[in-house]
């Protein structure tokens, strides 16, 4: 999709940059390969934001394939809102009021 602009929420980022700092701790390998994981991701929502299924409507999910997190996002015609970096075994909707 040429022109759509993608949009963190503030919250999303702090998601990302704890995973980040998490698998640091462990691996400097590990903490690499989840930052190139979540920007293939991002790349890939942007490219075709319609691809993944519905979530919990209006938004969609992007599961990751070697971590146990996922993107929530929601899709217009102008963006793409990244809502949420969620690890698998969180609350479910805990990010709704972000939309």
């Amino acid at each position: 999709m040429a022109g759509v602009s993608i949009v963190f929420h503030p919250e999303a980022v702090l998601e990302a940059r704890a995973a980040r700092e998490w698998y640091r701790e462990r691996s400097e390998a590990a903490a690499d390969g989840f930052v190139a994981e979540l920007d293939a991701a991002i790349a890939q929502i942007l490219a075709s934001p319609d691809r993944w299924p519905l979530y919990i409507p209006p938004t969609r999910r992007f599961l990751f394939r070697r971590y146990p997190y996922f993107v929530v996002y929601q899709a217009t015609e102008n963006a793409v809102q990244i809502l949420a970096v969620a690890h698998g075994h969180r609350r479910p909707g805990y990010w709704r009021a972000r939309s």
